[in-house]
């Protein structure tokens, strides 16, 4: 007997936002957008991969919710997403999932895993 699985899209967006932190260099992008807006010929300068990779990873960050982007003339500066970071905490403790800052215990760690084994 076949049964479905139905995935919430809450759970869906968390998984895509958390894929899209799952790369260092996304990571580095996202560290110098937190202490500000930074205008993309700057950022290059501080997230040292080559520029086409650099606006893969931009991309990556917009299409998650994480990363907006404002054109100014001929330049484009980046800026954290407030809200796509608001929802991904949001979406992570609906999940159950421990949030930034929050200290791991109780079933994070074993200590309530039901195994195979408990259940015979």
């Amino acid at each position: 007997m076949a049964t479905s699985t139905v995935i919430e899209t809450s759970t869906v967006e968390l998984t895509v936002r958390l894929a899209a932190l799952a790369d260092p260099a996304r990571v580095r992008v996202v560290g110098v957008l937190a202490r500000g807006g930074c205008c993309v010929c700057n950022l290059k300068d501080q997230v040292p991969i080559a520029s086409n990779l650099l606006s893969y990873h931009l991309r990556v960050l917009r299409e998650a919710g994480l990363v907006t982007a404002t054109r100014r003339g001929r330049w484009v500066d980046y800026f954290l997403d407030a809200d796509g970071f608001a929802a991904l905490w949001a979406d992570m403790a609906a999940a159950g999932l421990p949030l930034p800052g929050e200290r791991v215990t109780g079933a994070w760690l074993g200590d309530t895993c039901e195994t195979a084994e408990s259940r015979r």
